[in-house]
């Protein structure tokens, strides 16, 4: 049986929650370029620079809500644990009980 290891466990849900912050930020930033370049720019840059300032917040929520990429997120089990079967109870255990 392969062993399980800590590098098979999700990330945790901060990791997660940071770095989806982390692409949303670097969408928006993105975005608050492409506003302030449309003052500057002329011509068909001034399109291109609207463009991304239009379509950018969609990205970026898009890709905030993809989350973590799933590369294989079953979680192993031990090998040393092992179910205990449930004790099958005799008429003898069960007549003590009620003598009790």
């Amino acid at each position: 049986m392969k062993q399980p290891s800590i590098t098979s466990l999700p990330p945790s849900p901060d990791a997660d929650r940071r770095a989806r912050m982390l692409k949303y930020t670097i969408a928006m930033s993105i975005r608050v370029v492409c506003l302030v370049m449309m003052l500057f720019v002329d011509g068909w840059w001034l399109f291109v620079c609207a463009a991304g300032a239009i379509c950018l917040p969609y990205v970026a929520v898009v890709l905030a809500n993809v989350g973590a990429p799933s590369v294989d997120t079953t979680v192993l089990r031990p090998g040393g644990v092992v179910a205990i079967p449930e004790r099958k109870t005799s008429e003898h255990d069960e007549q003590d009980r009620q003598a009790s």
